[in-house]
């Protein structure tokens, strides 16, 4: 079936609750833009799955299954730690990685949904690392994956030829920071947008697709190949 011709179905939500006005905006936003996407993924970037790794596929289609891996990942982790919460976690840290969790979850559905049959497959992660019981191991891999995010998206900006795609990927990064500063903010105040992050121009870093990969390759179990990603 050519995704050209074919819309993509319904983003549903991650919760079998009522939506609230916040959520109303975000899904409605991000079924338009899974229109948007879906008619303009081409037939010829369809992801080719390799002997031993999954292939992102090409220009602007691998690029969007790149970001979708990444979301992919984060949406595993934060559902992982409101299923497990660590002790001693408040009610207002529950309320915020709640939050969290569903803005991850819902741009995993949104990239999937988008793709449609371009989308590559539910990718294995590797949280072995990670003590869910701890809140210093748990809001530290949250730093890390946030602000590795952040700069994945500032990254790839550049890689899409689309000016619609680039607008949606600005409005996802900004949520992306968003929760990057406030989980620097759960682990030390006022430390929301540190050097570690900003640069001397007052300007977010941006990583490479190579090297946002090299670092997410340690939680995700499923090899990913992105030969074929674009570079300039």
């Amino acid at each position: 079936m050519d995704p050209q011709n074919t819309a993509p179905g319904p983003i549903a939500t991650p919760l079998h609750a009522p939506m609230q006005r916040r959520n109303f905006l975000l899904y409605s936003g991000a079924a338009a833009a899974a229109m948007i996407f879906g008619q303009a993924c081409k037939k010829d970037d369809d992801p080719v799955v390799m002997e031993n790794a999954v292939n992102l596929g090409s220009g602007d289609t691998g690029v969007l299954n790149y970001a979708y891996a990444l979301e992919q990942l984060e949406a595993a982790f934060y559902t992982q730690v409101m299923a497990t919460p660590f002790s001693g976690m408040t009610a207002l840290e529950s309320e915020y990685l709640r939050d969290i969790r569903d803005h991850e979850i819902a741009h995993r559905d949104f990239f999937k949904a988008a793709l449609g049959s371009n989308a590559i497959q539910n990718l294995e992660v590797n949280f072995s690392a990670i003590n869910f019981s701890s809140r210093d191991s748990v809001l530290s891999t949250a730093k890390a994956f946030e602000d590795l995010g952040v700069s994945a998206y500032n990254g790839a900006g550049k890689l899409l030829t689309s000016a619609d795609f680039l607008t949606l990927a600005g409005k996802i990064v900004s949520v992306e920071a968003r929760h990057a500063a406030l989980i620097r903010d759960l682990i030390a105040n006022g430390s929301f947008a540190n050097s570690e992050v900003i640069d001397a121009n007052g300007l977010d870093k941006a990583r490479t697709p190579a090297e946002v990969l090299a670092i997410a390759g340690a939680y995700v179990r499923t090899p990913l190949n992105a030969n074929n990603l674009p570079t300039n």
